[in-house]
């Protein structure tokens, strides 16, 4: 397939629309591999409309039959202007799916009256930073039946499943299946997925996702433009956009040429997002959707040269010395001294070693049954790991990558969330807000010194912040 038009000018991929039948849809790696032959991937994105055969869930979506409690449902709090903006997510207390759907529905988070999706596309991008929606993402389950066995997200049988098999490891949201609820105006900023992992979302029910892609051979363009738009942020993590929390509109990407695909998901429609690439959106209104990451062959490479944040100890790291060990074997001793030469998928013009793994050994009880009563305390809930042997990684690869073992204490599509109790620990306000000022004022044009008259009067804050003439205090929820 050529990717130059007959006016020799490069064309962009579109996003795949697949309608397969029952029979093409039983094996999953199979049509996935399929799609690829296809040139989907190219895209990043494509949508499959499932055959009428598949039903997920027979019993139907009526709310006050899905017993279910969102345990830390998140506000979502944007701020920027002229299309580039940032997200901070603020967890609320738990709710029941009725409290949040009503909540939803609401006169205040309702959705606004709208011609048709470009009208509604307008809408978001014109109030994303007033009224902060909630979002419920991230919520352990499956709304799957138990015994579905063509396509059932809990359990999709790729090579992903060796991090379970190889390391006894559960990644919530990687290798099991998440939930999400969404509202009007909820969002997920842009990202790729962790480890650079292939996606599937499934809407169950409810109002429509808009989508935003930016094909794989394009995603340098994004991490260079968020990079210069955002540069403290930069300064701090090189892969920041690992923190899902940064939004940057169509506009502004049309404006800095970086090419991108818009689709809309409907209701019993699935998405599929492929390795490296850049995906955003929002909701259309109260929804319900189920997802999780897998992998095939052609993820390893990409894998093996994911970006790495180090600056958050929650994010998702996976040891790929399974992947290589069984489907690389003949580059497996170069790649554990840090001389297996190659490039990154979409970049085959750079070539330098792929960083060996940052884990060589490593210690993990399988999970538990949180009714297990021989499972530990410090092992229920999280599979926390005892790595030894480190070895560093090149400094000459690109965003300094690097890989580890697998970990996963937050959600795909949505940046870790911000506690009311440890909000402090991880947006300290106030040291902040003094290397800001301290930073302006060294750079005050002025013959003469001067004298600093700024006192620590800034307080840690929980909760929303109120702007008064020496502090900023805290106050309670509405």
């Amino acid at each position: 397939m050529s990717n130059i038009s007959e006016d020799g000018r490069q064309k962009i991929p579109r996003i795949i629309t697949f309608r397969p039948s029952y029979e093409e849809f039983k094996d999953f790696s199979g049509f996935v591999d399929y799609m690829e032959s296809r040139g989907a991937h190219l895209a990043g994105l494509a949508k499959i409309i499932p055959p009428p055969e598949w039903v997920p869930r027979k019993s139907g979506y009526e709310i006050d039959q899905i017993n279910m409690t969102i345990p830390a449902p998140i506000c979502q709090i944007v701020s920027g202007k002229q299309g580039e903006y940032q997200q901070i997510n603020v967890t609320r207390r738990s709710m029941t799916l009725r409290q949040f759907k009503e909540l939803a529905e609401s006169e205040r988070h309702q959705t606004p009256k709208h011609f048709d999706y470009d009208d509604l596309e307008r809408k978001y991008w014109k109030n994303v930073t007033y009224i902060s929606p909630l979002y419920a993402a991230d919520v352990k389950g499956s709304l799957s039946d138990p015994d579905l066995e063509v396509w059932n997200i809990d359990r999709l049988d790729t090579i992903l499943d060796y991090v379970n098999k190889d390391y006894g490891i559960e990644i919530d949201g990687v290798n099991t299946a998440y939930l999400y609820f969404g509202m009007w105006k909820s969002s997920f900023a842009w990202h790729t997925e962790d480890m650079d992992l292939y996606s599937i979302n499934y809407l169950h029910f409810g109002e429509p996702k808009t989508w935003y892609a930016i094909p794989p051979a394009y995603g340098r363009r994004l991490e260079k433009l968020v990079d210069r738009i955002f540069p403290e942020s930069y300064h701090n993590c090189g892969a920041h956009l690992r923190h899902k929390m940064t939004l940057v509109s169509p506009q502004v990407l049309k404006q800095n040429k970086i090419p991108f695909n818009r689709i809309t998901q409907e209701c019993n429609e699935i998405m599929i997002t492929f390795p490296y690439g850049y995906h955003a959106g929002f909701n259309h209104g109260f929804n319900g959707a189920e997802s999780t990451n897998f992998a095939s062959k052609r993820w390893i490479e990409y894998g093996k040269r994911a970006s790495i944040c180090r600056c958050r100890k929650d994010m998702v790291k996976i040891s790929m010395e399974t992947f290589v060990k069984r489907f690389q074997p003949e580059r497996y001793e170069n790649w554990l001294r840090g001389v297996d030469y190659g490039s990154h998928p979409e970049e085959p013009n750079k070539i330098c070693p792929a960083p060996p793994p940052t884990l060589n050994k490593y210690t993990s009880p399988k999970r538990k049954s949180s009714n297990d009563s021989e499972t530990p305390p410090e092992s229920a809930g999280n599979n926390k790991l005892t790595p030894s042997n480190n070895v560093s990684c090149p400094t000459n690869c690109l965003q300094k990558r690097g890989c580890s073992v697998a970990m996963r204490d937050e959600q795909s599509e949505v940046p870790p969330s911000i506690t009311f109790a440890a909000a402090a620990k991880h947006m300290d306000f106030n040291s902040t807000a003094v290397v800001k000022l301290k930073r302006v004022w060294q750079d005050l044009p002025s013959p003469t010194t001067g004298n600093n008259l700024l006192t620590n009067g800034i307080i840690k804050n929980t909760k929303r912040m109120r702007f008064q003439t020496k502090t900023i205090l805290l106050d309670e929820d509405e």
